[in-house]
């Protein structure tokens, strides 16, 4: 399986963090948002993208880069972030609107991942930040479970795509 993830990590780090733990497991070639990957995207079965969030959304960057992916069928994605604040999909879903560009774009998504990251973003710069110290191991060990699921669902995936 050859994975490939675009990851935007701007202010301390953390999702690249956590982009590299994916990528371990994945053997995954790591990219940054407009940086040429080594192949094709049609290459790669599986895509992973990841970002801090901005105002409950991913980064820009990471929009764009799904706005300059070629249409393609039933190929692999993911998504994960990192973020000061806990996840509550009804106010922030985090995911929602990369999710329906690369559905858009033809991709199946087969996972989510979100864990909190140091934040001294706005306001919370006043008072030194918020979650210091995140990602932590606890929350890599969790993005290192996440990837291999990731990999078992690929990899299966594929297989019965092979299989008359």
């Amino acid at each position: 399986m050859k994975a490939l993830i675009v990851c935007k990590s701007y202010h301390h780090g953390n999702t690249r963090k956590v982009a590299e733990t994916i990528g371990e497991v994945l053997n995954a070639e790591i990219v940054k948002p407009g940086e040429k990957p080594s192949s094709s995207i049609r290459d790669y079965d599986l895509l992973g993208l990841g970002s801090g969030i901005y105002w409950a959304r991913f980064h820009g960057d990471i929009f764009d880069s799904v706005e300059n992916l070629p249409e393609v069928e039933g190929k692999k994605a993911f998504i994960f972030s990192t973020s000061g604040m806990r996840k509550v999909p009804i106010i922030n879903g985090f995911g929602g609107g990369i999710k329906d560009k690369l559905l858009e774009k033809g991709f199946e998504i087969i996972g989510e991942f979100s864990c909190r990251g140091y934040d001294t973003f706005f306001l919370f710069k006043l008072v030194g930040g918020i979650q210091k110290g995140r990602p932590n191991e606890e929350d890599l060990r969790g993005a290192k479970k996440f990837a291999e699921r990731m990999s078992e669902r690929a990899e299966t995936d594929s297989k019965n795509e092979r299989e008359p």
